[in-house]
């Protein structure tokens, strides 16, 4: 039996966050999240009655090439936890693409690292702000490669979320040299405040990310 994918939207634009940030992408969102944060900005694609379209490979690849980008971000909801996604993803990357799979740090990754070079992952840890942090999974910590382009990305609501981050980072990422973002909830943090806590912590390895695509547009808009 061919799979076939809950897809609720395949378009492309420039990527707002992450290393490749303001890099044109595919972005290929699938429908659905074990995860239910309370900032979400894209519920809308997680409900159960979330229009979408069903796809097999074949016909999620031949939309991505009427494009002519070679990155793809394959998001969510949560991509990962579906059947027959790695065999998508390695589909995406020996068709010679740049995958960046954006996941919510709940899913070991265990099994997804080592798929193909040309597959990264940006996996968020989900800070107390979120209501989600005793669903993170702690081991994709160590799982993660310093040189593959995978990084960590903390979305964070205020100084408690700031503070965790700083632990998280200082145990599991610095030794390691895992790039990673601080990327500040939309109406909750001031982009400033982490600023200034970078500084008052001489938090050098850390990178203030702002999600680009809500500076562009409008923050509600979808498709981009």
């Amino acid at each position: 039996m061919t799979e076939k994918f809950k897809v609720v939207e395949i378009f492309e634009s420039i990527n707002g966050e992450g290393m490749r940030a303001g890099e044109l992408a595919v972005f290929v969102r699938m429908q659905g999240c074990n995860l239910c944060c309370n900032y979400c900005d894209t519920a809308w694609a997680n409900v159960s009655d979330a229009k979408y379209r069903e796809m097999t490979i074949d016909e999620i690849m031949k939309e991505i090439a009427t494009y002519g980008v070679g990155n793809i971000t394959l998001t969510g909801g949560e991509p990962l936890f579906r059947d027959g996604i790695k065999e998508l993803m390695l589909a995406m990357a020996n068709a010679g693409y740049h995958v960046e799979v954006e996941t919510n740090g709940s899913i070991s990754l265990e099994s997804y690292i080592g798929l193909s070079s040309e597959i990264s992952y940006t996996m968020d840890y989900k800070l107390a702000g979120s209501g989600m942090e005793d669903k993170m999974c702690l081991a994709n910590f160590r799982i993660l490669r310093p040189n593959a382009g995978d990084i960590v990305k903390f979305v964070v609501s205020g100084r408690d979320d700031l503070e965790k981050a700083y632990r998280l980072a200082k145990e599991h990422l610095h030794p390691r040299e895992i790039r990673f973002l601080l990327s500040p909830v939309f109406g909750r943090i001031e982009p400033e405040d982490i600023v200034k806590y970078m500084r008052e912590k001489h938090w050098t390895e850390a990178r203030l990310q702002i999600q680009m695509h809500k500076v562009i547009w409008d923050p509600e808009r979808k498709g981009v």
